[in-house]
């Protein structure tokens, strides 16, 4: 009972993490050592959210904050005006890469850009992220490589609990490469390797996983392409023998069932996972509905 009572003594450490995949990593990391609220709230676009007077002030409170920095601006305006104590910016773990150009030449124009990497650290404010892909925890690796660092940023506000954030990190960092063994088994063995999607989200994912995307759009949701572009597509469908176009869980379909109707196309959800649509799923989850719509778009055995 003794043993009890002092268990029921520890104060979690009151985390705010700034939207939905950073909320995911430091309840994994923290386990019950955390509460984690987000900034973001359930369902929202989290580049448009405005943070509320009593959410500004829960960050002055907060025993840590973990944010992307370049991804909110309010977020990134709210830690430049508050200077909360224990900030922790992922960007550098995140790794994050030149988002794609916005036409099927992608592969050969971030090559030409790797001189952007040295922008972002000219100084921190929100302009020098321009041209980043966010999107970074679609690909399982980099969420990992997130994980360790909120472990590190958990153990300064609590050092008493450093080894459980260390271990639980090391857990996540497993879940995370089988996960990441799934979608390279799973998109081994494909009849096709070119995915048409609403906007480019998806980099990071086609990047690790060898397939080519082809956003209608950029990487602005809602962006209205161009007849040109509609053209574009309709020539690369063609081309490259596609069967399927992805539409974005929260997005609307309209133009995936546009063109869905017009080329004969099936219509797939692939989410980008920057919110949670459905509370009873999770991060692992959703990636795991991605990896089957992704099989069944590409034709894989």
């Amino acid at each position: 009972p003794a043993e009890e009572a002092a268990v029921a003594e520890v104060e979690p450490l009151r985390v705010l993490a700034s939207f939905y995949p950073l909320v995911h990593a430091v309840e994994q990391v923290g386990g019950d050592l955390v509460e984690v609220a987000s900034l973001t709230p359930a369902g929202a676009e989290p580049h448009d959210v405005e943070l509320s007077p009593a959410q500004l002030r829960e960050m002055s409170e907060a025993d840590a904050v973990v944010y992307l920095s370049g991804f909110q601006p309010a977020v990134d305006d709210a830690i430049a005006s508050r200077q909360p104590g224990n900030v922790l910016d992922v960007f550098d773990a995140a790794d994050l890469q030149p988002a794609p150009e916005e036409h099927d030449h992608a592969h050969e124009e971030e090559e030409k850009q790797e001189p952007a990497e040295e922008e972002h650290t000219a100084d921190d404010g929100h302009d020098d992220h321009s041209g980043l892909d966010p999107h970074f925890w679609l690909d399982p690796t980099r969420l990992a490589a997130v994980g360790e660092q909120i472990a590190a940023a958990l153990s300064q506000a609590a050092p008493e609990h450093a080894e459980t954030f260390a271990e639980n990190a090391a857990a996540f960092t497993a879940d995370l490469t089988a996960l990441d063994a799934a979608f390279t088994d799973g998109l081994a063995q494909c009849e096709r390797d070119v995915v048409i999607t609403g906007h480019t989200a998806f980099g990071y994912l086609a990047d690790r996983y060898g397939f080519t995307e082809i956003g209608v759009a950029g990487i602005d949701p809602e962006a209205e392409p161009s007849p040109a572009r509609l053209r574009e597509i309709a020539f690369e469908v063609r081309e490259h023998g596609v069967t399927a176009v992805y539409t974005e869980s929260a997005a609307n379909p309209a133009v995936a069932e546009t063109l869905a109707s017009d080329l004969g196309l099936e219509v797939l959800v692939l989410d980008p996972i920057e919110t949670l649509a459905d509370p009873a799923s999770d991060y692992r989850g959703v990636m795991e509905s991605n990896l089957e719509a992704l099989r069944t778009g590409l034709g894989c055995g």
